[in-house]
């Protein structure tokens, strides 16, 4: 038997082997078990620990900056799609530059009435050191314009559309300066998910089906603008419609692909001049190729224990600087909302407003006018203009030196800060509600009537002159550098009141961002007469008709102020939500 078992288990065939055998093995699975289960818990300890990490990291950032505020940085733009492409820009390591960049990009999108790549921009740049610049790709005049043009201005508001209006466009040169001096991201990734929008469509927002449904707009956009904003029955389109951008969609590809010069000497440009002169315009390849872009140093200008940068003329910042320095010097406080000082507080704000409405026909291009103006942004100017106010009455128009004017309104803003410090206030615009109303079948583009922007404000024009502007891109920084403030507004004629107010109400009169810039705005018109946004106090309103002022109803109100600022660490940002805006950030 033990021979048997012997022989059995030499061949390696015996019972007591395999059972043997069976066990090692079933002891191998059960130590290899083990061994699984052990290296899982360790894993899932890991990524416990790390999930762990990062909401201590998420909490100890919302401990830091509670609220509605961002840590890194944020985007203030016309509507939250807008917002959180250029947030999303940030994310990925972009400058302040690039998340401006894509954030016009998709506005021109989402509010073509007010902006384009037929149109112009202007930047005002802070880098991380604090220095700051302005790049101004604003339209200028063409070489061949109409020569008798200002006697075709328009005598009282309307749309100024044709094809004389059209100015040289420089929104995407100025693009292009912009990213070369402060660009991180590649050129074409800035354009990505605008040519996705542009293509594949998105729900029509609510703010735009008002312009293309609005009795006097309406008949006009079906005339001229149909190939983009009608239906195949030839009716606009409206909210709950899909609005898509096939034909920019190939424009906005050809500029990723091959440059912005695509636009300026490429077939982008021979497409855009073919279709511009087909309608009977001036604009010509010479224009687009010569086209400079101008980068200076911005104008500074001591406000307290505020410095304020705005871009120089024929930009509209020396307007708002007059009256910020005229009001700075009443010793503004929120004290001065208190009691009776409410109404003579406004009495005096409104006196502030006439008196830089008589500067406005100064306003020029530096380039083509020797008028020196420095004066509107000295302290000592404001002085003077401050002991010519009345705490109890007005004056005719005459004494504030007042040539009548008609108002403009459109434009869209983006303010950006970045998480090194560094900051972008531009502002773009086509001018009027969708500009000349000429579109470019071959490119997709909507062209500018900027030209129309010399009417009441200029005796003659040149070729290459930009004309006069409300736009004020700004930034202010406290001089300890502590608190940063990036806004701008839209709105035409109306931005100087938007950003006035905006910065009057949030850094002297205790307002937070949202409300500063959610206030009821009161307005100096053209025509030297108060409008009261729907809703201001009637009692104000009232006391202001005592102290003589003319007052004039208005409906429509598009001032629209989009910023974003930093203080103690925190970042708050707001859209203006009379544009259905919303801010983003991180």
């Amino acid at each position: 038997m033990r021979e048997e078992l012997r022989r059995s288990s030499e061949g390696g065939f015996s019972t007591p082997a395999v059972v043997h055998g069976a066990l090692i093995v079933v002891w191998d699975s059960v130590r290899m078990g083990k061994e699984r289960r052990r290296l899982v818990c360790v894993c899932c300890g890991l990524v416990v620990a790390v999930a762990a990490v990062l909401l201590i990291i998420v909490c100890v950032s919302r401990s830091k900056c509670p609220g509605r505020r961002f840590s890194h940085g944020a985007v203030a733009a016309d509507s939250l799609m807008c917002s959180n492409i250029g947030r999303d820009i940030l994310l990925e390591g972009g400058s302040a530059v690039d998340a401006a960049i894509s954030a016009l990009l998709c506005t021109a999108l989402v509010n073509p009435q007010s902006m384009g790549l037929g149109g112009g921009a202007i930047f005002t740049i802070m880098d991380k050191s604090g220095k700051v610049k302005v790049i101004s790709s604003r339209e200028t005049v063409p070489k061949n314009f109409t020569q008798d043009l200002l006697k075709r201005c328009p005598k009282t508001f309307q749309l100024a559309a044709g094809q004389e209006w059209i100015g040289v466009p420089g929104e995407l040169r100025g693009y292009a300066i912009a990213h070369n001096m402060y660009g991180k991201l590649p050129w074409p990734r800035l354009f990505e998910p605008i040519i996705k929008l542009a293509r594949d469509g998105f729900p029509m927002p609510a703010y735009l089906a008002k312009f293309l449904q609005h009795k006097f707009i309406k008949p006009v956009v079906e005339k001229f603008l149909c190939q983009v904003f009608c239906h195949k029955n030839k009716t606009a389109l409206d909210v709950g419609d899909t609005l898509k951008y096939p034909k920019l969609a190939d424009t906005l590809e050809i500029i990723a692909k091959q440059g912005p010069e695509a636009f300026y000497t490429g077939q982008v440009a021979q497409d855009l001049v073919q279709d511009v002169q087909e309608a009977g315009g001036k604009l010509s390849l010479e224009d687009l190729e010569s086209f400079k872009v101008r980068v200076d140093e911005a104008h500074t200008v001591s406000l307290g224990e505020y410095e304020m940068h705005i871009p120089p003329l024929p930009a509209g910042g020396a307007m708002i600087s007059l009256i910020l320095n005229i009001m700075h010097g009443f010793g503004l406080s929120p004290a001065s909302l208190q009691g009776n000082q409410t109404a003579l507080t406004l009495h005096r704000y409104i006196e502030a407003a006439k008196f830089a409405n008589g500067q406005r026909r100064n306003i020029k291009d530096p380039w083509y006018s020797h008028q020196n103006v420095d004066y509107m942004m000295e302290s000592s100017f404001a002085e003077k203009v401050r002991a010519m106010i009345s705490d109890h009455s007005t004056h005719s128009t005459s004494f504030y030196n007042i040539t009548p004017f008609s108002d403009r309104f459109g434009t869209t803003h983006v303010s950006v800060l970045a998480a090194d410090g560094s900051a972008v206030s531009v502002t773009s615009t086509i001018n009027h509600i969708f500009g000349s109303f000429v579109y470019s079948p071959r490119t997709g583009i909507i062209l500018n009537n900027e030209l129309a922007d010399f009417c009441d404000r200029a005796d003659s024009i040149s070729a290459g002159e930009q004309p006069p502007s409300s736009m004020a891109p700004t930034i202010l920084q406290s001089k300890d550098r502590k608190k940063i403030l990036v806004i701008g507004g839209s709105g035409g004629s109306m931005i100087t009141t938007a950003i006035a107010q905006s910065v009057m109400n949030h850094l002297w009169l205790g307002k937070s961002l949202k409300d500063a810039i959610s206030e009821k705005v009161v307005f100096v018109d053209g025509q030297n007469s108060v409008n009261f946004e729907p809703g201001f106090q009637q009692s104000l309103i009232e006391e202001m008709r005592t102290r003589g002022h003319s007052i004039k109803d208005r409906d429509i109100f598009l001032n629209v102020v989009n910023a974003v600022e930093k203080e103690h660490g925190c970042i708050s940002a707001f859209s203006d939500e009379r544009k259905n805006g919303k801010a983003a950030g991180y």
